[in-house]
């Protein structure tokens, strides 16, 4: 007992040590960075002071002409006896100058965004989606019916979406059917982003593209290189098996890319593939992703060209990158793919994700938070840490969460389900306003992994509520265990309710928000349909 509660304090020790350095790191970075931003101010005090260093006193007035020529001789002639001051002083002047301008970030601007909206022949009620797996003649009857109570309380609606692969009977999961899945989705979001933005593709200089479950020969950056002819010193990134964050570790990327490769463009494409990755074995905690996870993508075009901030919707403010894998083999493990004990293979949830999440959330916002929230904020933040550490346990004190929306005025939260969505509305004190985005994401298109936050800012547009100068904060979990945030300025207002290409949100806004219940039944597709026969008769 003793020993255990000596790691408990040692881990508590190191976790009080980690927050408070990490804060410190961030105070001296926002130092620097306000320090470099008033350098051009320093800069025109130094040279006023020098400049008056130079004019000589003068007691006795003199008639304006005289004093004139008197004292420009007089500063000719001082100046030619302090050459080398001059000199030194222009040197640390130019040195200055170049300090800063090498110091200073090139701003990455979100151009435009496109979600992709499937057709009508891939939606699908959840009584479909159930039956169309009970099909697949795998599934017993206790893992059929496992699924429909999940559907019950998972949050998502009745017009979700699947690949043609999936709703084939029988279920067509070969490589060929997954390929056409993700370049239908592909190329739909660039297509429509190029078409929007009016950006020539040869025009883009970095593509990236995350896809965590399917990693085709030639990659999906190649495709891209390869459909749309981009040009041959093009740089691509292509990144697998990083989860539903991966999204955002892409947008991260393109922000360090466009930092040493000038005035170009970089287009982020964010898919998942279905087709390949349905399970259709009967081992439970692989099931749940065939209650979740749905058809979709999405593009974003970044610029670091100061050109196009009069057309851009945002800035890139901050990014910030947790990875918990090295705190434990829990963490590690808890979002796997694997093949059950038949050899199907699928994706299997540990029952520890909630807390794996919780914890990788924390060190998030530890690192976050002092770069967005107000001192206030941060001094109870770091006023509760050090008052856990010297109750010891002795006294039960409640972890402060910092109030986010003091600082931020629109949340994306990874829609991964509605369990997840529950434990951070309540654990960052967040109204049901805040969470509609995430919420109607999750209802009206699913679990669309990486490119959910994409859907969720494309909500908050269509409905008219992005204003100039509003902050954006978007929230992802993924594998191996991250958690990654990434936050935008709004350069401008953003009401996209008219649009009818990019924005998947066009036809159904109007009808949205719709009140999801905790447990939704529904009937199955058999008894929907002896029910209207027996209308009929």
């Amino acid at each position: 007992m003793a020993n255990k509660q000596h790691r408990s304090s040692i881990a508590m020790d190191r976790e009080l040590f980690r927050t408070v350095r990490q804060a410190a790191l961030n105070h001296a970075r926002l130092l620097y960075h306000r320090l470099v931003s008033r350098l051009p101010h320093l800069l025109a005090v130094t040279l006023v002071v020098a400049a008056a260093q130079l004019m000589p006193p003068s007691s006795v007035p003199l008639p304006p002409l005289a004093a004139a020529g008197t004292l420009l001789r007089e500063a000719a002639a001082r100046a030619r006896a302090d050459a080398g001051l001059v000199a030194a002083a222009l040197a640390g002047v130019a040195a200055c100058a170049c300090v800063y301008v090498a110091s200073r970030p090139r701003p990455v601007y979100m151009v435009d965004l496109a979600a992709y909206r499937p057709g009508p022949a891939h939606r699908a009620t959840r009584a479909e989606s159930v039956r169309q797996f009970a099909l697949a003649g795998r599934f017993t009857d206790e893992s059929v019916a496992f699924q429909t109570r999940m559907l019950e309380r998972a949050g998502v609606g009745d017009a979700t979406h699947f690949p043609a692969s999936i709703l084939a009977v029988p279920v067509d999961m070969s490589l060929r059917a997954a390929r056409e899945e993700s370049e239908a989705v592909v190329f739909g979001v660039v297509d429509d982003l190029l078409r929007t933005t009016g950006v020539r593709a040869a025009d883009v200089g970095v593509v990236i593209v995350n896809s965590s479950l399917f990693s085709p020969t030639p990659s999906f950056t190649s495709l891209l290189v390869n459909r749309y002819g981009l040009r041959h010193d093009v740089v691509t990134h292509n990144l697998s098996g990083m989860g539903c964050s991966a999204g955002i570790i892409a947008i991260d990327l393109a922000k360090h890319l466009l930092q040493v490769h000038p005035d170009t463009y970089a287009l982020v494409v964010s898919t998942e593939n279905i087709t390949l990755n349905a399970y259709l074995g009967n081992h439970r905690p692989m099931l749940v992703t065939n209650t979740l996870f749905r058809m979709g993508g999405a593009a974003v075009l970044l610029s670091n060209r100061r050109a196009d901030r009069a057309r851009a919707k945002y800035r890139l403010v901050h990014t910030v990158r947790t990875h918990r894998g090295g705190a434990s083999d829990e963490g590690y493990a808890c979002v796997t793919q694997e093949e059950d004990g038949e050899g199907n293979v699928g994706v299997s949830l540990s029952k520890n994700l909630m807390s794996v999440a919780g914890d990788a959330l924390r060190s998030n916002i530890t690192t976050l938070g002092p770069l967005v929230l107000p001192l206030s904020e941060q001094l109870r933040f770091l006023a509760a840490a050090l008052l856990r550490r010297v109750a010891g346990g002795k006294v039960k004190v409640k972890p402060y969460v910092p109030d986010f929306k003091l600082a931020l005025e629109h949340f994306c939260i990874h829609a991964g389900g509605r369990g997840v969505l529950d434990e951070l509305e309540r654990s960052l004190g967040l109204s049901p306003w805040h969470m509609e985005p995430s919420r109607m994401t999750l209802y009206r298109f699913g679990n669309t992994s990486s490119s959910s936050l994409w859907y969720e800012l494309a909500y908050c547009e269509a409905k008219g509520r992005i204003k100039k100068g509003d902050r954006v904060w978007q929230i992802a979990f993924g594998s191996g265990f991250k958690c990654n945030s990434a936050v935008w300025k709004a350069l401008r207002a953003v009401d996209d309710a008219g649009r009818e290409t990019s924005n998947p949100w066009a036809n159904d806004i109007h009808d949205l928000p719709v009140h999801v219940p905790k447990v939704s039944p529904f009937a199955s597709s058999d008894q929907q349909a002896a029910s209207t026969n027996g209308q009929h008769a």
